[in-house]
């Protein structure tokens, strides 16, 4: 594949958020065997808009942004037709299988247990946003993430589905406040640690939570992930 992969996280000002995109991107580049770029919308550097500027080689862009929103549908658009050269933007990281895998496995790392049927509700809590199109997004990521759970309780003999809620921080949506009941169990649609993060983690505690996850991090799924999105792009393999 003659090209170099690039991805393009937010960013954000807590050191610890952006080193997840720099793993993501650094173990999708030794996988495919590209040279990888982690890049970021603002916050930290190095900054996408300079990234693609910066190469004449085809560029496979992969974006690792959880669902649409104004920078998927506005920004990065923007950037990479000023760019210009031979690059290729996809589409938005999640929602996908893969990603609520990882979430069922940070789950499990926090304490939950599907095959025993303790909880009577997930609730996935999401940054959130101003697009409809992510309220959208948001609805399928929590359906995946009920599926996870439900086969995972399938496989114990465990067959009722589990209810899945939607919380966002900001913008459309119910908070947490108004979504977490005592005893339900939060999975964070969030990739990275940081201010978001550190918000649902309490907002959901003071609701009642009885367990919050781990942000979804670098996980080996989305790390298969990203390499299928880039592969999809080269068209060397069917999509992702």
């Amino acid at each position: 594949m003659d090209a170099r992969l690039v991805t393009v996280a937010h960013g954000t000002r807590k050191g610890g958020g952006n080193e997840i995109a720099r793993l993501l991107t650094d173990a999708a580049g030794e996988e495919l065997g590209l040279e990888a770029v982690c890049s970021y919308v603002e916050l930290c550097e190095p900054l996408f808009e300079d990234v693609v500027a910066a190469s004449a080689t085809p560029t496979l862009v992969v974006p690792l942004l959880l669902s649409t929103g104004f920078h998927l549908r506005q920004d990065l658009p923007r950037m990479a037709r000023a760019a210009g050269g031979s690059l290729v933007l996809g589409r938005p990281f999640g929602p996908h299988r893969l990603v609520a895998a990882a979430q069922l496995e940070r789950l499990r790392e926090a304490g939950a247990r599907p095959e025993e049927r303790q909880v009577g509700r997930l609730v996935l809590v999401a940054a959130g946003s101003s697009d409809p199109l992510a309220t959208r997004d948001l609805t399928r990521a929590a359906e995946l993430l009920g599926e996870a759970w439900s086969e995972a309780a399938g496989a114990a003999g465990a067959t009722s589905p589990v209810e899945v809620e939607v919380a966002t921080l900001t913008a459309l949506g119910r908070r947490p406040a108004e979504v977490v009941r005592p005893g339900d169990v939060v999975s964070p649609y969030l990739l990275s640690p940081g201010f978001f993060a550190d918000r649902a983690a309490r907002e959901c505690r003071e609701a009642g939570a009885a367990l919050v996850a781990d942000v979804i991090g670098p996980h080996p799924r989305l790390v298969e992930l990203v390499a299928r999105r880039a592969r999809a792009l080269a068209r060397i393999e069917q999509p992702a």
